[in-house]
């Protein structure tokens, strides 16, 4: 596809939609991975996507795959936006008297977008973390106090835990009151580890896939090629830079289940993985991550490209009228 300038309104709006309809359509699986990245050996609740749904639907209900959700799809809608509308800016700018980017340059643009998105996305990922992974570790009490109850002479000895539900809005007054704005920023370090590869991957992987399917280089390609085009480079991008995802997971989660390591930072937390866990550990999620991410950014590019946005704006003044 050329590089059509779009207004900045329509970046915005044409991204924020993208992100509210493929955040409600994956969040659950998006739920499932965090569990099972979270879980370390001997601690294993979950042994795969589908085990990790049906035992979430059996204990906290259908509604509990949405743990989490209300706040990423708050600022789903600038984080997609920002991402989406900070490549186009630097493929532009980047871009010399409107000739094809290089390889190079695509990759930088998306290094931009990715650098510019961890603004709302790591206290959006903070949050949510804290949310989806919350039922995982009351289920662990839950099971442990079972446990210790059944192995007791005294069946009184050990009460089942009892889950304390808090909200997004409780999370954020905590950590700003003990730790400041930076609590919400906490993992900024290992988000962008992952999201600026990702977009470099995902950005010039896009768009030399979506030019496959342009007859005319001016013209846009089909709708089912823009998302077929983001289907594919999400997954790619996602299974790449999935070790990061692991860490900064682990490093974000603020509560842990019993015997469940704690890390000081990166390295420290890639050391305990590494010889606790094993290498494959560093792709735990990894399908379910691709899952999530193949349709969220499918979805985003077919709104983003059709250009819902420019027809709604195109229609505002006919209203008027």
């Amino acid at each position: 596809m050329a590089d059509k300038q779009i207004s900045l309104p329509a970046k915005l709006i044409n991204g924020g939609i993208a992100g509210l309809i493929g955040v409600t359509c994956v969040f659950p699986i998006d739920l499932a991975k965090t569990r099972l990245q979270n879980q370390q050996n001997g601690q294993r609740m979950y042994t795969s996507l589908s085990d990790c749904l049906i035992k979430t639907i059996r204990s906290e209900g259908y509604f509990g795959m949405y743990r989490g959700a209300a706040v990423n799809l708050t600022l789903v809608t600038p984080e997609k936006a920002i991402k989406l509308a900070a490549n186009d800016f630097f493929r532009h700018h980047l871009s010399k008297d409107g000739k094809k980017l290089t390889l190079l340059r695509e990759m930088l643009a998306g290094c931009g977008a990715g650098t510019c998105q961890v603004i709302v996305t790591t206290p959006m990922e903070m949050l949510k973390i804290q949310l989806q992974d919350a039922g995982r570790i009351a289920a662990q009490k839950k099971l442990m106090a079972a446990q210790a109850q059944l192995s007791s002479s005294s069946p009184a000895a050990a009460e089942p835990a009892v889950e304390t539900r808090t909200t997004a809005t409780q999370i954020t007054r905590e950590l700003l009151r003990s730790k400041g704005i930076a609590g919400l920023y906490k993992g900024l370090g290992a988000t962008l580890l992952r999201d600026v590869p990702f977009s470099i991957v995902y950005f010039p992987l896009f768009a030399n896939l979506n030019k496959l399917g342009q007859k005319d280089p001016n013209v846009k390609a089909p709708f089912y090629v823009s998302f077929l085009s983001g289907c594919v480079a999400g997954s790619t991008a996602a299974v790449a830079v999935n070790p990061c995802d692991v860490i900064k997971t682990r490093l974000q989660s603020l509560q842990r289940g019993v015997n469940e390591d704690t890390y000081s930072g990166i390295l420290d937390c890639t050391k305990k993985i590494w010889q606790r866990e094993g290498p494959t550990a560093f792709f735990k999620g990894a399908y379910c991550r691709a899952l999530v991410i193949a349709p969220l950014f499918g979805i985003a590019q077919v709104v983003y490209f059709v250009g819902i946005a420019e027809f709604l704006l195109d229609m505002l003044p006919k209203r008027r009228a």
